[in-house]
């Protein structure tokens, strides 16, 4: 891992224990073990580095969350498949997200204090709800789901069980908690399909 990296993984892991505003430039310096020219010879600033740190927490997300969808032909499945991913090996991430979900974190902080900055982190939300209702609408056209079911709102109720159980872990850590969380959101989708 080169300097620069190493900045991005130190930075993820302090912002979603503490958030941006709250994590110093100190704080960066002393986590990965550099100097203020370290830092700057690679970034113009903390805003800077948000983004850099941002496009790594996404990637890192879609690793995690998307990992063996691709092999699974029944929409439905997938969105179990994601949900069971979110749970085990997003969430219980503690090597990169010490502090539970960086997104919740940076959201909830970022929302009053700086709008333009929370709107990128919106666009993760906007395209986590995208992925869901394509699965859902998929899933009606294979009737796994009947036709009467209302994607839009168990879009809602996923995502949002989703998100309840991730500030819930982020505030707990009690993984007993987080796998009722998310056992719950699945128990509840599978009565909604037509599957066996």
């Amino acid at each position: 891992m080169n300097l620069k990296e190493k900045i991005i993984h130190e930075s993820l892991k302090l912002f979603s224990l503490k958030g941006l505003l709250s994590t110093s430039i100190k704080d960066i310096l002393e986590a990965a073990d550099t100097s203020k020219g370290g830092f700057y010879n690679h970034f113009s600033s903390k805003e800077d580095l948000f983004f850099a740190v941002l496009d790594e927490a996404r990637r890192i997300w879609r690793e995690k969350n998307l990992a063996g969808l691709d092999a699974v032909e029944s929409p439905t499945r997938k969105i179990t498949t994601l949900l069971n991913n979110y749970k085990d090996r997003y969430l219980k991430d503690a090597e990169n997200f010490p502090g539970g979900c960086v997104f919740i974190t940076l959201s909830a902080e970022l929302n009053n204090q700086r709008p333009h900055l929370s709107k990128e982190i919106e666009k993760g939300f906007i395209g986590l709800k995208g992925l869901i209702k394509r699965l859902l609408e998929q899933g009606k056209e294979s009737g796994e789901l009947g036709k009467g079911v209302n994607t839009d709102a168990v879009t809602e109720i996923l995502f949002n069980g989703m998100l309840g159980a991730s500030l819930s872990y982020g505030v707990n850590k009690s993984k007993d908690s987080l796998d009722k969380s998310i056992e719950s959101l699945i128990e509840y989708f599978e009565q909604i399909t037509n599957n066996d």
